[in-house]
């Protein structure tokens, strides 16, 4: 588990293709890596990944082919920059918010401006995850913890200040750009919850769960 506060930004160091996969080398700038033991777990750019080799300026994981598929780590080249973060411990200040490292989908940049000394962006997501994002609810986004200023449909808006854009790679961000994004595990888990029995059928998802469902259990009114 991580808290989505980053600790470090890094770089890739290089990528090579192996049998499908990805062996995934990380120059981890002020990272201190001195606590870190092979098998460990590093957040990157919000993926958790194992640290199976560890070097003089950083560390090597190994990418699957489901990482590869479901997040932008696949798509970075070497001299990219990325968010760092070690695994919390029972220490640990919990500044942002729990945080899995496992990558819901990919999110859109749609748009960015400026307020003030902050900036604020306009995110897109697909549309199976719309319903897990909350207006002040939370979200990570490449690895940060951060909170949702406002929802419109499949658009989430941000506000970002200055020590986030300047500790982080968000700052690098521009209209366009592909993002990880991980939901509050929380509403993923009440989802599949709320499904009970059902949950156990072959086919059922929270996808699956609708307003006629809710009320028939007793969690909205009828329309």
């Amino acid at each position: 588990m991580f808290t989505g506060i980053i600790q470090s930004v890094g770089k890739i160091a290089s990528t090579q293709t192996k049998g499908g996969d990805v062996l995934l080398r990380i120059a981890t700038g002020k990272l201190p890596l001195t606590d870190v033991q092979l098998g460990d777990s590093i957040a990157v750019s919000g993926v958790c990944l194992t640290v199976i080799a560890k070097h003089a300026d950083g560390f090597s994981a190994d990418v699957s082919g489901e990482t590869l598929s479901r997040t932008i780590i696949g798509k970075l080249a070497p001299g990219d920059a990325v968010n760092l973060e070690k695994a919390l411990t029972p220490t640990t200040p919990l500044g942002g918010h729990l945080v899995s490292g496992h990558v819901d989908g990919i999110a859109e940049v749609i748009d960015r401006g400026q307020d003030a000394r902050s900036v604020r962006f306009k995110v897109r997501v697909p549309d199976q995850l719309a319903r897990y994002i909350a207006e002040k609810g939370s979200i990570c986004v490449d690895g940060v913890s951060l909170t949702v200023n406002a929802v419109d449909g499949n658009v989430f808006e941000l506000n970002i200040v200055p020590h986030t854009l300047s500790e982080t790679t968000m700052n690098d961000y521009h209209v366009g750009r592909h993002v990880n994004i991980e939901v509050d595990v929380i509403a993923r888990y009440l989802e599949r919850m709320l499904l009970g029995d059902k949950a156990a059928q072959p086919g059922v998802s929270g996808a699956g769960l609708s307003r006629a469902f809710l009320a028939e259990h007793g969690f909205a009114g009828k329309a």
